[in-house]
């Protein structure tokens, strides 16, 4: 039987942990409360300035679970709907633009939504399984599912998984931490 340590929601310019809320932020424009959050968090990762906003998204909320310990045996599953569309946009643009045509290579990099999950890796040094799934719509048990087979392979000690959902304004993070 697997069992939740801990959970992290992260939605409407709030972040909880277990339930209790950690950071709140008066702006509603994601990028402004990404950035207010790693401050006020004090979290410390020059690259988080680089993401684009769907890793920032899945990199606070897992930063939350993860700040603390060796995270070299848990593995990452994580889910959402609209796949890495809000930076697919951003690039499109840049492309189409007949004046200022300068497709970013900086922004091309995070055109597939497993990105964030390697952002997360490299920075707790994860050296086990990953998955990044699109699917319609939050399905805790597929994510659980697919979590005990990783944890009842031995890959892993533990699992970080959950639903981080980002287009446009709209934004929800739900990540957990596994064990069995």
């Amino acid at each position: 039987m697997m069992k939740k340590i801990t959970t992290c929601t992260l939605e409407n310019s709030k972040i909880a942990v277990d339930g209790n809320v950690v950071f709140e932020s008066e702006t509603h424009s994601f990028p402004e409360f990404a950035k207010e959050a790693y401050k006020s968090l004090e979290l410390n990762y020059p690259k988080f300035h680089k993401m684009d906003s769907l890793s920032k998204l899945a990199f606070l909320a897992a930063e939350m679970i993860l700040q603390n310990g060796d995270h070299s045996r848990t593995a990452l599953v994580l889910a959402n709907t609209s796949s890495s569309l809000d930076t697919d946009f951003k690039y499109q643009e840049s492309i189409n633009s007949q004046e200022n045509y300068f497709p970013s290579p900086a922004v091309f990099v995070y055109t597939l939504p497993n990105i964030c999950v390697g952002e997360i890796s490299i920075k707790h040094k994860m050296q086990t399984e990953n998955a990044f799934f699109v699917l319609d719509e939050f399905d805790e048990n597929f994510l659980n599912n697919y979590s005990e087979q990783i944890l009842r392979s031995g890959k892993a000690d533990k699992v970080l998984c959950g639903w981080v959902e980002l287009f446009q304004e709209n934004y929800k993070a739900f990540v957990y931490l596994l064990t069995l």
